[in-house]
């Protein structure tokens, strides 16, 4: 594969709950992170008294950061509405020539910033809040 263009990962949000996904923000940075933790299972009979772990167990979850500028200002108050009113929403990451995350995200983190002589910047965080789905290309 070659390599990928940043800019080309998006982040969309199904903004009322409809299935109609709509592009947030312009991100200049982002970020998707999986992690599973796993059941540990050694007890002193574990050989060599190393540690085991109990396969298909323990919590799966999905994070993700991202900071930019909003598209405009639906795009701002959509973010905002659901931050602030603790709404999770299926939320769809697409990463290019790869495939597409989908599933529902509660905002965990929402930060306004900005430079005398630039634009209002924000960055955010999402975790993942049920079932994620991985739809190849």
């Amino acid at each position: 594969m070659a390599a990928q263009k940043g800019r080309d990962l998006l982040l969309k949000v199904d903004s009322t709950g409809a299935g109609v996904y709509v592009t947030v923000a312009g991100l200049r940075t982002r970020k998707l992170a999986f992690s599973a933790e796993a059941a540990d299972v050694t007890d002193t009979d574990s050989a060599g008294r190393w540690r085991e772990l109990l396969a298909g167990t323990g919590v799966r979850r999905a994070s993700l950061s991202g900071a930019g500028v909003f598209r405009d200002a639906q795009a701002d108050a959509t973010v905002r509405t659901l931050f602030f009113g603790g709404v999770q929403r299926n939320w769809q990451v697409v990463i290019p020539d790869f495939g597409t995350v989908s599933g529902p995200f509660h905002i965990s983190a929402l930060e306004y910033g900005g430079e005398h002589d630039g634009e209002v910047t924000f960055e955010m965080a999402l975790e993942s809040a049920g079932e994620l789905t991985f739809t190849a290309l």
